[in-house]
C-alpha cells in the first residue's frame, strides 16, 4: 500500500505517559523510525511538541480514549495537522500488545491516510460544550434533590404533591418554608397559595395537616438550601452560556424556529455539532454520528437488529427532549407524524424518529442558510389523499353506514344546467 505522508507521528496517549513514534522518509524509500516516551506533565508535552517540530512532522494521529487526549490536542493543534480517530476503528491486529507497538501502528495508519478523523469542534465550541454538559448535570442534580424532598414530605404525611401540580412553584416553596419554620398552622399555610391554587385552600389544609417533627424540619431546611444553591448555579451558568453564544445568536434564533427546539436545545445543538455542516459528508453521516438513526445489522440475509447505535449522548438527549416538546406543538407536521408513529411503533421509537427529523431540518437550515418552513398538520393527509379517503370510508362502512364520496365543488355547485 502506497504511503501518502512523508513525516508523521503516532501517539499512544495514557493518563501518565505518551509514547510517540515518528516515521520519516520518502513514500518510495525505506522509512526512518524513532520512538520516544514522554510524561503528560505540561512541560513534557511542550518538549514533545518541540521534538516533533524539529523532526519536521506535519501530521499527528492519536486515539480519542477517555479525556487523556484532550490536553495533548490543545498543545499541538496550532502546530500540526491532528487526526483524532475512534478507538474502535483503529484497533491493532492480534498479537503482542505494547505501547510502542500501538504508537507504531497509529503512525503507519496516519502515513497511509487510513484513519477516519473524528469531529473535534474549535475551541470556542469546546468551551460551550463543557458549560452545557455541566448544566445538564446541575439540572439532573436539582431533579434528584426535588425527588428526595418529595419523599421526605410523604414520610411526614404531607400530601402537598397530591393537591399542587407544582410543589416547587411560588406557592409551594412558600408553604415549604413555613413548614420549616414550624410556627404556622395549616390555615395560615393554605393562605399562602397564589393564583388558581387559592381555589384549593380547603384541600391544602388537609394536605398540610401532617406529622412534621424536628427531624423533618432539619432535613427540609437542608434540602431547600441545596435547591436554592443549585438554582443560583444554573442561573450563573445560563448567563455564561449566553455570553459564549453571542457569535452564534443568528444560528440559535434560526434553530429555535423548529417546533420543540427551545433556547437550551438550540445551544446544545450548536455546541455539539457546530454551525459548519461541511465537516459532515452528508446529513446521514451527521445522524449516524449523533446516534439518532436506526441501526443496520444484517447477516445471512436476515435483519437482526434495528436499534439505534451509540453516538453523541448530549446531542441525542437534547433531540429526544425536543421531539417530545414538538409532539405537543399544535398544528405542526411533527405532532401529526409523532402520533401516527406512536400508534404503530410506540412512544420511544416515535420520539427517536421525530428527533431524527429535527436533526435533518437543522442540518438543512444551517448548511443552506434558510429558515424553517413547517409542512403543516395536514401534510401527510394531503400526500396520501386517496389512501386516507379509503381508510375513512372503510371505518364508516364498518359502523353500518353507506358512503358516497364526491368532490366538495361538485356538491356545492350541483350539476350544470
Amino acid at each position: 500500500m502506497e504511503a501518502i505522508i512523508e513525516r508523521c507521528c503516532g501517539l499512544d496517549v495514557h493518563q501518565g505517559t505518551v509514547v510517540a513514534c515518528v516515521l520519516i522518509g520518502d513514500t518510495k524509500r525505506k522509512v526512518h523510525k524513532e520512538v520516544r516516551t514522554f510524561s503528560t506533565f505540561t512541560r513534557e508535552l511542550l518538549a514533545l511538541r518541540d521534538w516533533l517540530a524539529e523532526q519536521g512532522v506535519t501530521h499527528v494521529g492519536m486515539e480519542s480514549t477517555g479525556v487523556y487526549w484532550k490536553p495533548v490536542y490543545v498543545l499541538l493543534e496550532d502546530h500540526f495537522t491532528l487526526v483524532v480517530g475512534n478507538a474502535q476503528h483503529i484497533k491493532n491486529v492480534p498479537g503482542r500488545k505494547t505501547d510502542v507497538r500501538d504508537s507504531q501502528w497509529l503512525a503507519q495508519l496516519v502515513r497511509h491516510g487510513l484513519i477516519r478523523p473524528s469531529f473535534v469542534p474549535p475551541k470556542p465550541l469546546r468551551e460551550l460544550r463543557e458549560l452545557l454538559r455541566y448544566r445538564r448535570k446541575l439540572v439532573e442534580s436539582r431533579t434528584a434533590e426535588r425527588n428526595r424532598l418529595l419523599k421526605l414530605l410523604e414520610t411526614a404525611n404531607i400530601k402537598l404533591a397530591s393537591v399542587a401540580s407544582d410543589v416547587f412553584g411560588v406557592s409551594g416553596m412558600a408553604m415549604l418554608r413555613a413548614l420549616v419554620e414550624g410556627d404556622a398552622n395549616v390555615q395560615t399555610m393554605a393562605e399562602l397559595a397564589k393564583g388558581s391554587l387559592r381555589k384549593k385552600r380547603q384541600e391544602l389544609e388537609l394536605a398540610l395537616d401532617g406529622r412534621v417533627e424536628e427531624h423533618h424540619r432539619f432535613m427540609l431546611r437542608m434540602q431547600l438550601h441545596r435547591l436554592e444553591e443549585v438554582h443560583r448555579d444554573i442561573e450563573q451558568m445560563d448567563e455564561r452560556i449566553d455570553d459564549k453564544l453571542t457569535p452564534y445568536q443568528p444560528q440559535r434564533a434560526r434553530l429555535m424556529q423548529i417546533p420543540g427546539v427551545s433556547a437550551i436545545v438550540a445551544a446544545v445543538m450548536i455546541a455539539e455539532m457546530g454551525v459548519d455542516m461541511s465537516v459532515f459528508t452528508s446529513v446521514q453521516n451527521l445522524a449516524s454520528w449523533t446516534g439518532i438513526c436506526p441501526g443496520n445489522h444484517e447477516s445471512a440475509g436476515k435483519h437482526r437488529s434495528g436499534r439505534i447505535r451509540k453516538g453523541n449522548v448530549a446531542l441525542k438527549t437534547a433531540l429526544i427532549e425536543a421531539a417530545h416538546a414538538a409532539a405537543r406543538a399544535k398544528g405542526t407536521y411533527f405532532k401529526d407524524k409523532f402520533h401516527r408513529l406512536k400508534a404503530r411503533r410506540g412512544v420511544k421509537r416515535a420520539a427517536v424518529a421525530i428527533g431524527h427529523k429535527i436533526l435533518i431540518s437543522a442540518y438543512i437550515m444551517l448548511s443552506r442558510d434558510v429558515h424553517y418552513a413547517d409542512l403543516g398538520e395536514t401534510y401527510l393527509d394531503r400526500r396520501d389523499r386517496s389512501r386516507t379517503v379509503a381508510n375513512l370510508r372503510r371505518r364508516i362502512e364498518r359502523l353500518g353506514f353507506a358512503v358516497q364520496i364526491a368532490p366538495a365543488e361538485a356538491v356545492l355547485h350541483g350539476p350544470s344546467s
